[in-house]
């Protein structure tokens, strides 16, 4: 039957094809708008690393002084360098990293390429075992070239093809600024996004392309990049170095809800024993987020993004609730045609079933997915540092069909309704 019923309705649709490329138009403008925004939404609150999310953490201590102090507000969202320091080698997590963004000029060995300037981070060993990062060649740096002050660098495969044709460049001397690093590690490619890990740089523009010890860039005093916040009037030139200044990210790794608590007993019991000796005079105000709790307390996702995603779905919406006029329109005018089928025994069921069959033809699924895809590059045009990754994956594709589909059978049932509700009887004596 829905074979027959398939073939009833290409029939109909022949039979009036600007009222159906009215209604296929109305469907498709509708569900273009709404992938847009929502795919673009789908890229922004994604989750930057699933796989074990769940397992990261960022801890969040309070040195701050009592000034401004207000009962309940977030603890500060960096830590400073004598905490981070303190936090890294007390080694209460499986992993544990202390980092900060900056940047390097490269002085690559070939004289046909100029030098150029690089984004840089400067961390700790376990940031790549920690994050997931992927290796091309080699491998991240050891824990003692931390202590060691090493000149080991991590770059990236582009960096990689760039400076050194993209072999195996393990083992050569990559220039930064004036000192020569050993380049221990290529990764293949890796973006998570947004970038989680620092929220102070670009949150979903292009990564770093050097990796290198955090120890050996402050020791050569490289510049650095993000955001730093200092209290009780640190002087500029001890500002690295402050108890008093908060500029680090520090993240930690703990497999177990139960390694997680007592991770957050360790952090008030650090807390208690900075007061003990003249520091942390706010109450205790320790946070242990996951990623995801960190994004969505940093509000990520901007908001004109999802005020975007409500006013698609309005506009949608609007085009259902026109394309069930015209739908219901166009169905009561066959009257006559329900009538003589009632009358020769088909019940209202299969009424019903030929109308929403024939109200699924017009989807208008490919009309969405054209428009959603030209919504999606318009997106590419814009300043925004998320715009050139509004791209449609399979899921946001599936997403496009199911809704086109599921919007053309929402904009069938009234009419269809409608129309097995025709009294044979009647309609066939007033024709």
């Amino acid at each position: 039957m829905l074979r027959y019923y398939a073939w009833l309705a290409a029939r109909s649709l022949k039979r009036n094809p600007a009222l159906t490329a009215l209604m296929v138009l109305a469907i498709g403008l509708g569900i273009g708008a709404s992938i847009t925004t929502l795919t673009v939404l789908h890229i922004l609150s994604g989750d930057p690393i699933p796989e074990k999310s769940a397992r990261l953490f960022y801890p969040q201590i309070d040195p701050r002084t009592i000034n401004d102090y207000h009962p309940g507000e977030a603890p500060a969202e960096q830590v400073t360098y004598p905490d981070g320091m303190n936090l890294l080698q007390a080694k209460r997590a499986d992993r544990q990293a202390l980092m900060t963004g900056g940047g390097a000029v490269v002085l690559p060995d070939d004289a046909a390429i100029d030098p150029f300037s690089v984004d840089a981070r400067y961390t700790t060993a376990d940031f790549f075992a920690m994050f997931d990062a992927p290796f091309q060649y080699g491998s991240g740096w050891k824990a003692a070239d931390d202590d060691a002050h090493a000149r080991d660098v991590v770059i990236t495969r582009s960096l990689n093809k760039k400076v050194f044709g993209g072999g195996n460049s393990v083992g050569k001397t990559l220039r930064l600024q004036s000192t020569d690093f050993r380049v221990v590690g290529v990764l293949d490619d890796w973006r998570p996004t947004p970038h989680f890990y620092d929220l102070n740089s670009a949150r979903y523009s292009d990564y770093e392309e050097v990796f290198l010890p955090l120890s050996t860039a402050m020791e050569l005093e490289f510049g650095r990049n993000g955001s730093m916040d200092c209290w009780d009037n640190t002087p500029d030139g001890d500002q690295l170095h402050s108890p008093n200044c908060s500029w680090l990210q520090f993240w930690v790794e703990l497999d177990t809800p139960e390694k997680a608590k007592a991770y957050q007993a360790f952090l008030n019991n650090y807390s208690d024993e900075q007061r003990s000796q003249g520091r942390f005079p706010r109450p205790n105000n320790v946070r242990l987020p996951t990623v995801m709790q960190w994004l969505d307390d940093q509000k990520v996702v901007p908001t004109d993004v999802r005020l975007q995603v409500w006013l698609s779905f309005g506009f949608l919406a609007v085009c259902l609730v026109n394309t069930i006029g015209l739908m219901l329109a166009k169905f009561l005018r066959r009257n006559g045609e329900i009538a003589v089928r009632r009358a020769i025994g088909a019940p209202r069921r299969e009424i019903f079933a030929q109308f929403l069959v024939e109200a699924g033809a017009v989807a208008g699924a490919v009309l969405g997915l054209l428009l959603a895809l030209f919504g999606l590059w318009g997106v590419r045009q814009q300043a925004a540092d998320y715009a050139e990754l509004a791209h449609i994956d399979p899921t946001m594709l599936l997403m496009t069909l199911l809704l086109a589909l599921a919007t053309a059978l929402l904009s069938g049932l009234l009419p269809a309704w409608r129309a097995c509700q025709v009294t044979p009887a009647l309609q066939l004596k007033s024709d």
